[in-house]
C-alpha cells in the first residue's frame, strides 16, 4: 500500500509549496503529523490530505509530531527514555514522553517553573524548536540535553511503521489553547 506522509508542525512550507511536489500517483493512505506545532502548517497538511482523501478515496491517519522526533533519535540506536520538548507560547511547553517508539502518554503542556520537574530524570531532552528553547533546555537540562531534532516526514514514517497501532483515523489538530479572540 503507498502511503504518504506529510509532517508541517515546524511551519516550514505554509505557503502549500510542498504540495506541488508530491507523488500522488497510487497513493491509499496519507498519514499526517498533528501537532502541537504551527497552527497553518498543521492545518494546511490535514486539510491538503483530507482533501486529496475526498476525490482519492484514501485513508487519512494521524500521528502526533513529536513522534517523528522520537523515531529520529531512535534510528541512531539510542536507548534511553525521552522527552520531546516544545514552545507552547506564553511561558509554557509541551512534553511528549517516550519509551523507545512508545508514546507513553498523550502531549501535555506544563508552565515554564514546572518543565524540569515534569521530565523523568532518567529522560534524555530533545526539541523540534531548537531555535526558540534550545538555549533555555540546555541551561535546564545540561548534559541530558540532546539538542534540536527536526521533525520530518521520514521520522512520520518511521515512526508509524514501528508502532501503528498509534495511528488515529479522522485526525484533528493538537491544540494546547483556546483559540485567541480580540
Amino acid at each position: 500500500m503507498k502511503t504518504l506522509y506529510i509532517e508541517r508542525s515546524t511551519g516550514e512550507g505554509r505557503n502549500g509549496d510542498w504540495a506541488e511536489s508530491l507523488d500522488l500517483d497510487g497513493v491509499e493512505r496519507i498519514v499526517v503529523g498533528t501537532g502541537p506545532g504551527s497552527f497553518a502548517g498543521i492545518r494546511s497538511a490535514l486539510a491538503f490530505a483530507q482533501g486529496y482523501a475526498l476525490g482519492s478515496k484514501c485513508e487519512v491517519l494521524g500521528l502526533p509530531s513529536p513522534c517523528a522526533v522520537a523515531a529520529q533519535v531512535y534510528a541512531d540506536g539510542a536507548d534511553f527514555p525521552l522527552a520531546v520538548v516544545g514552545d507552547a507560547r506564553r511561558g509554557k511547553f509541551w512534553i511528549a514522553l517516550f519509551d523507545g517508539l512508545k508514546l507513553v502518554c498523550p502531549v501535555f503542556q506544563v508552565e515554564k517553573d514546572l518543565l524540569e520537574m515534569r521530565v523523568p530524570l532518567s529522560a534524555k531532552v530533545a526539541t523540534s524548536d531548537e531555535s526558540r528553547i534550545g538555549a533555555l533546555l540546555a541551561e535546564t537540562f545540561a548534559e541530558r540535553y540532546i539538542g534540536g531534532v527536526k521533525s520530518t516526514d521520514e521520522g512520520l514514517r518511521l515512526f508509524a511503521e514501528a508502532n501503528p497501532s498509534i495511528l488515529t483515523p479522522e485526525p484533528l489538530p493538537i491544540y494546547l489553547n483556546p483559540a485567541v479572540r480580540t
